[in-house]
């Protein structure tokens, strides 16, 4: 009887700490949909030529024609027809789906290595930091105060035009190209800190925990100990920041556009046709609408997969 019921009884299986989080990401309906909605509109930025070409629209092509004196599209809506979904800008009569599908591009471009950047920056420093602790980190952790000082929107500004100027005079690329240099490498030199002081709490947490202890009492090099035991340890809040820091770096992207500090005509990002939109707001307010709705779309779906992300990792979060 006793094999009987052994055989009967079903195998429990274990579930690694991945399986765990991803099955409490997936109860979350809402992070679930705005995962999708965030993937979406990755993969429509990324293939944005085959999306155009699939819907029939140009970014490039003028439809003047579809224009009235003033340079207003002649049909209600600001445009809006099967042939364009979303209308056309006014004064150059381009499609609207298309230059925002080609103007997230770039805007996602700088906002990604911009993550990357500050995130790998932050990483070092606040390992560093963490692990050596004593004098390694009193002194890294005064570098980061002093940044952390620093009024980083008014010191873009101030700069913007000198530091451009002089990447354009290494003859490296053209005026948008040392724009784009520029964005990343300041917005990344800003933003570090705040990577660096998250990573170093999380690694001096860590450092006291029983198997660092024991990795250090059987002799394994510090190199070891920081690439097999800290960083696979510190990766769940980093990964939840990163999400909420991309949108952040998405939207600074498009302040600094619209303040005509960041890319210009003739390339497109969301900044630029926010900016173009603001001076039709009152004869056609669809146009501001429209890029200002896909603008927070954007970056409200990033925040709530953030959000998800967190409650899933974090084992204390209970539904």
């Amino acid at each position: 009887m006793s094999e009987q019921l052994e055989t009967v009884r079903p195998e429990i299986a274990g579930r690694s700490p991945g399986q765990i989080a991803w099955m409490r990401f997936k109860r979350n309906k809402v992070g679930v949909a705005a995962a999708i909605v965030s993937v979406t509109i990755l993969m429509l930025s990324a293939f944005a030529p085959i999306a155009c070409r699939i819907l029939g629209v140009d970014p490039n092509t003028l439809n003047l024609e579809a224009l009235d004196s003033s340079g207003v599209p002649k049909l209600p809506n600001g445009g809006i027809s099967l042939e364009h979904p979303l209308g056309l800008i006014p004064g150059t009569g381009r499609d609207l789906l298309a230059q925002l599908l080609y103007g997230s591009r770039i805007s996602f471009l700088v906002a990604f290595l911009t993550t990357v950047l500050a995130l790998t920056i932050g990483l070092f420093v606040g390992i560093a930091g963490g692990f050596l602790r004593g004098r390694v980190d009193d002194a890294l952790g005064r570098f980061t105060d002093f940044f952390l000082a620093f009024p980083a929107f008014f010191m873009i500004v101030a700069l913007s035009t000198p530091v451009v100027q002089r990447i354009q005079g290494w003859g490296i690329g053209g005026d948008n190209f040392a724009r784009i240099v520029f964005l990343i490498f300041f917005l990344s030199f800003f933003g570090w800190p705040g990577f660096s002081r998250l990573i170093r709490s999380q690694v001096l947490s860590i450092r006291e925990r029983d198997y660092i202890t024991a990795a250090q009492a059987m002799g394994a090099k510090r190199s070891r100990i920081i690439l097999k035991e800290i960083i696979p340890n510190i990766w769940a809040p980093v990964i939840v920041v990163v999400s909420l820091s991309l949108p952040g770096y998405l939207a600074a992207e498009s302040v600094y556009s619209f303040l005509g500090l960041g890319i210009q005509p003739p390339a497109s990002t969301w900044g630029i046709l926010l900016s173009n939109a603001s001076r039709f707001v009152t004869a056609m307010p669809s146009f501001f609408l429209i890029v200002a709705g896909s603008l927070v779309v954007v970056v409200l779906a990033f925040n709530l997969v953030g959000d998800a992300l967190r409650d899933a990792l974090d084992p204390r979060t209970e539904r």
